[in-house]
């Protein structure tokens, strides 16, 4: 399958950049290229791209708001945030918006590759050790362990449950699969449910949904 992509950034070189980079795998093709949030949402609605790479602090419409548009209007694509540094607020801000995760911009172009194809592949781009970071740093901006859950957890079955569990730990559907000795297959299943059920757009969402709900807490997600 031919990964189609949306470069979004306000640099022309650093777009042209990662044009070079894409272009040279077989499996990936740049549909197109937005110097600003709003053209990038305009154009992920026409091209609908699988993955757009999104720059988050662009000129007029800011990226961050352009994830959410499109994460409302194009629910096959993916949003992949670039940040100048590892933990940028913006970053946070966009997994709340509905990214599927987020990468420095002076990321090493295989690891850049991967993690493309991980999230088109419906994987997040966010480790256990640097999601508990995450949330650690912009703790006051959540609500965890409120006192009355989200009523829609309700609607999980105690597997579904245990498979969200495992998914906001930041595992892998492989890793979960294995914890709780299922086939992968069936743990994607389950996933697709919990995500449907509680209304979460990435795995990204599935954390901080959690976290919120005082099912993991930042120390648990490393397994310290």
């Amino acid at each position: 399958m031919t990964i189609r992509l949306l470069i979004a950034d306000d640099e022309s070189l650093l777009r042209l950049a990662f044009r070079m980079v894409l272009e040279a795998e077989p499996d990936m093709e740049v549909a197109g290229e937005a110097g600003e949030g709003e053209e990038a949402a305009t154009m992920a609605r026409r091209l609908r791209p699988d993955v757009v790479l999104m720059d988050v602090r662009m000129p007029g419409l800011d990226g961050i708001e352009a994830t959410r548009r499109i994460v409302r209007d194009c629910p096959r694509s993916r949003v992949l945030i670039l940040t100048t540094f590892d933990l940028d607020e913006y970053a946070f801000a966009g997994l709340k918006a509905g990214a599927a995760g987020f990468l420095p911009k002076n990321t090493r172009p295989a690891e850049l590759l991967s993690a493309i194809r991980n999230v088109a592949a419906g994987e997040a781009v966010l480790s256990p050790r640097v999601t508990r970071r995450l949330l650690e740093r912009f703790a006051s901006q959540l609500t965890p362990g409120a006192s009355e859950r989200d009523e829609r957890l309700a609607q999980l079955t105690s597997r579904e449950y245990e498979v969200l569990v495992q998914v906001a730990r930041g595992l892998s559907n492989a890793e979960a699969a294995v914890a709780l000795h299922l086939a992968e297959a069936t743990v994607k299943t389950h996933l697709s449910r919990v995500l449907l059920k509680l209304g979460l757009r990435s795995r990204a969402q599935v954390v901080v949904f959690a976290y919120e709900n005082g099912i993991v807490r930042p120390s648990t997600l490393d397994g310290t």
